[in-house]
């Protein structure tokens, strides 16, 4: 049932996407990103424009949620133009779109304007204040046109973000600024970013791979800032930086790392390595600069010509091999997206008809969940949504003989709540170990 009202006429809305998009760099065969298909996926919510869904809005299914959401819960959204800015508070919740060309999430929004007459959503068009938030085959675009002014396609406070197959879009500059400077973590993969200054800025730390750069100005791409923590850094790697003419790579005003690995630049890009901002007219302003510049680069290329710049220099971190920079590596093993292992049963325990498993991680249940032992007896789940420790209850008194063979999921799955690409889905068989 649709609890949201029908956006009215979107021609004026259509137009301005589709001058966006004729301006996007033209795509060679090489870039065209294959994306699994998402129809075997789990969707909680459904969002779609002609009324085939739950909500007309995302904003109508982001209200519907309850204030915690301790289970991973998935919105579906349906291609259409969704002229909406929206701000999440739950965490543990996707967003996947039908497809990244036609599923767009656009609004105007100066950051000037936001401040001068601020509102509770926020100064982005996506504005995420929750963590382990994944973003999926979305268009996120902030529509306003002046291109020497700050307009956030997306902002937030969050940890654990990923952005996958996704286009970010904006004329003015911070395009994706995602600021938690404390515990920051954030995982880009085959997304397309387009702005101003600064146009991907993160805090903390950040893996961005697979992925293609649009500077619209002759001012730089990347920022960083890493304050907090010596380690923390931002990684790119096997991705394209195109732009302006003369368009600068990167700068940072605080302490910053950079790692650039497998990367092609066009021949637009400027001869000026990344570089510390400073204030000339009062140094007092700037802040402390313990660690010094931190630069790195391997198997770089220019169209054109290298600069020598960005000549390989991967030794000078401290490490010696390029494929050991992976997305754990980059966020010092806090976390890994990127990783495929199913959850993992760590240890059990048998009180009378009760089963409590105890895995490595907090889980989700889909379905009405029940397990069988080798002996063919049965146990319903009972509680543990969103924990690390399940409960499940026999039909009779259970006995660790039973389990040395494992169990057996006969209804329902077992879903790990940590945020990774692929998601990670327990459906079969839960191996126990021994006690």
């Amino acid at each position: 049932m649709q609890t949201d009202f029908l956006p009215g006429s979107r021609l004026i809305s259509l137009m301005l996407l589709m001058s966006l998009i004729h301006q996007l760099p033209i795509l060679k065969v090489d870039d065209v990103v294959t994306v699994k298909d998402t129809s075997h996926q789990h969707f909680d919510l459904v969002v779609a424009q002609d009324g085939s869904g739950d909500y007309l809005s995302l904003t109508g299914a982001i209200n519907a949620l309850p204030m915690y959401t301790y289970e991973r819960v998935v919105i579906y959204v349906k291609n259409g133009i969704y002229e909406e800015k929206i701000r999440l508070e739950q965490d543990n919740i996707t967003i996947i779109g039908e497809n990244v060309d036609s599923t767009v999430i656009q609004y105007s929004q100066l950051r000037s304007d936001w401040e001068a007459n601020k509102d509770y959503i926020g100064p982005a068009v996506v504005n995420l204040h929750a963590d382990n938030i994944i973003l999926k085959n979305l268009t996120i675009i902030n529509t306003q046109p002046r291109m020497k002014e700050h307009a956030f396609a997306i902002y937030g406070t969050g940890t654990r973000i990923i952005l996958f197959n996704c286009r970010a879009i904006s004329k003015g500059g911070d395009t994706v600024s995602l600021w938690n400077y404390k515990s920051g973590m954030y995982y880009h993969g085959q997304c397309y970013f387009e702005g101003g200054v600064d146009f991907v800025c993160p805090r903390g730390w950040c893996y961005i791979t697979d992925s293609r750069f649009y500077e619209v100005r002759e001012t730089a791409a990347l920022w960083h800032a890493g304050v907090l923590d010596k380690n923390q850094k931002m990684v790119i790697r096997n991705s394209s930086f195109d732009g302006a003419t003369r368009f600068d790579l990167g700068r940072h005003h605080y302490e910053a790392q950079f790692f650039l690995i497998d990367c092609t630049f066009s021949k637009n890009v400027n001869n000026r390595s990344i570089y510390r901002s400073v204030n000339l007219k009062n140094p007092e302003k700037n802040r402390p600069y313990f660690w010094g510049d931190r630069y790195y680069f391997y198997n770089c290329q220019r169209e054109g010509g290298n600069y020598k710049w960005f000549e390989n220099n991967l030794e000078q971190s401290g490490i010696s091999n390029p494929g050991s920079i992976t997305a754990s590596w980059t966020f010092d093993g806090q976390w890994d997206p990127e990783q495929t292992a199913l959850p993992v049963v760590i240890d059990w325990d048998i009180r009378g008809k009760d089963l409590y498993l105890n895995f490595q991680e907090n889980l989700t249940i889909r379905g009405q969940l029940t397990i069988e032992t080798a002996s063919g007896n049965t146990l319903t789940f009972k509680e543990g949504r969103g924990r690390k420790t399940l409960r499940f209850e026999a039909k009779s008194t259970l006995s660790a003989k039973e389990l040395k063979k494992g169990l057996q999921i006969v209804t329902g799955s077992i879903t790990a709540n940590t945020p990774t690409v692929n998601e990670r889905i327990l459906d079969s068989r839960i191996n126990l170990p021994k006690n």
